[in-house]
């Protein structure tokens, strides 16, 4: 086995920080994107609350989105050119959302209760534009695989947001929450089993590193395990152990889930950046660019990290009212 040159290695370290920035940003996100996407089934002391156990941390969550698409523009800048070329309306959608989310987040706390209702209307509306997902390829089946992917996602969002507000919530919440995760259960597991096996009809690629022996015994671990994490969350939810000091353990099982899935998508895709179109050594930067870069990295990455271990610390536990300054 050839060792790689550092000047070699660099693309793949990068690769690694945006792969990881991507998931953390897709599972602290995600949990907050499916509270905001549960608002409209909260009555108005219920919304208030459902802002105030995300409150906290959506900022910090967002931080890592920055740094996953500026890893993305910086040390792959020909796999970003190729991606926002194809994906631009999604991407400009998403962020009107963010925008409109961030915006609606202050204002409805310090609004008027009769401006209140308007702005939880902008709040869904940043929500459900900030989980737009599409994809790019060529062929009929391409845009039918992205619109699935985009009708699946939101509801794995609105599970782990039903599962976080178990943790963070307590009496007739919770009670609903447990409630919205149950509805949300069925249509998450069907989705992932039929992108499961749509992805290697898509992708040749795909189809060809997955379904090859020895790598498909061990690979099988993957599928089973997220499998075994999705029943757990379902057994656990009919159960009185969620509604007491072990209320974090479906949210810790549907992070598993997120996990699991980016292992899988991560062996499938490497060592492209862009599927079948670019490799992470064709897409990188010079190696004196990226060198140069990762001293940056090495500063905010840290800091980034703290920053959002520390919010997570000081406001742990369950949510309370809410209240600003």
């Amino acid at each position: 086995m050839t060792l790689l040159s550092f000047d070699a290695a660099l693309p793949l370290i990068f690769m690694a920080l945006m792969g990881v920035s991507m998931l953390i940003y897709v599972v602290s996100d995600g949990y907050d994107l499916g509270v905001g996407m549960l608002m409209p089934r909260a009555t108005p002391a219920e919304k208030d609350m459902l802002v105030a156990s995300i409150g906290p941390y959506w900022d910090a969550n967002e931080t890592w989105l920055v740094l996953g698409i500026g890893v993305l523009l910086i040390a792959f800048p020909k796999a970003h050119g190729v991606v926002l070329q194809a994906l631009y309306l999604p991407v400009a959608l998403m962020l009107i959302g963010l925008v409109l989310r961030g915006v609606a987040f202050d204002f409805r706390v310090k609004a008027k209760e009769a401006h209140k209702a308007s702005w939880d209307r902008v709040f869904f509306a940043g929500w459900m534009l900030g989980r737009y997902v599409s994809g790019f390829g060529e062929g009929w089946n391409y845009p039918v695989f992205a619109a699935a992917i985009a009708a699946a996602l939101p509801m794995a969002y609105v599970l782990m947001g039903a599962c976080w507000l178990i943790m963070k919530t307590e009496g007739e919440l919770q009670e609903k929450a447990i409630h919205w995760a149950r509805l949300a259960w069925p249509p998450v597991v069907v989705g992932m089993v039929l992108i499961s096996m749509a992805t290697p009809w898509v992708s040749a690629t795909v189809r060809n590193r997955w379904f090859v022996l020895p790598e498909f015994i061990a690979l099988s671990a993957i599928p089973l395990t997220t499998g075994v994490a999705l029943y757990m969350v379902r057994a656990l939810l009919k159960t009185r152990i969620v509604r007491g000091p072990l209320c974090w353990l479906p949210f810790a099982l549907m992070i598993g889930v997120f996990v699991f899935g980016f292992l899988g998508l991560a062996y499938s895709i490497y060592p492209f950046v862009v599927i079948d179109q670019l490799t992470v050594w064709q897409a990188a930067s010079s190696p004196e660019a990226l060198k140069f870069i990762l001293i940056g990295v090495c500063i905010s990455v840290p800091a980034i990290a703290a920053y959002t271990f520390y919010s997570y610390r000081v406001f742990r536990g369950k949510a309370g009212e809410l209240k600003y300054a």
